[in-house]
């Protein structure tokens, strides 16, 4: 059976803040009941970011660290810090195929992989009506 696109989504899967003091915020997090679950690096731009994921029940929370050069743009932002918001799918290649021949803006050529969590993860965004970032994500 063919997945319709109100079929693509299993949950909310996690909300991304970018942070310009990784330690400090998982701390602040971990007091209002948060727990690292996972953690790794990213590459931007040539340098090198870190990225963890905390839990707290069925929520988590993706807070990553850009490299030293980008941090300005972190602590200058004035509307917020919330990144984006990332949607749980089962089938990246089928999702990202489908979401991209029904008109939807596609950030990404392909799928991403990151070596996050056990076997790695893929996503891909596609943009709002008013710029606003959605991923749909795949842990794979």
């Amino acid at each position: 059976m063919e997945k319709q696109l109100q079929d693509l989504i299993n949950h909310l899967q996690h909300i991304g803040i970018p942070v310009s003091d990784i330690a400090a915020s998982e701390a602040f997090y971990n007091q209002l009941g948060f727990s690292k679950v996972m953690q790794s690096t990213f590459d931007e731009d040539g340098e090198s970011g870190t990225c963890i994921m905390l839990k707290n029940k069925n929520l988590i929370l993706e807070l990553y660290q850009l490299p030293d050069k980008k941090l300005k743009e972190i602590r200058e932002r004035k509307d917020g810090h919330i990144d984006h918001i990332t949607f749980d799918v089962d089938d990246i290649d089928m999702t990202f195929n489908l979401l991209k021949s029904s008109s939807f803006k596609v950030i990404e050529e392909q799928p991403v992989f990151l070596p996050f969590w056990s076997n790695g993860c893929k996503y891909f965004n596609i943009l709002g009506p008013d710029g606003e970032r959605l991923e749909f994500n795949q842990i794979l």
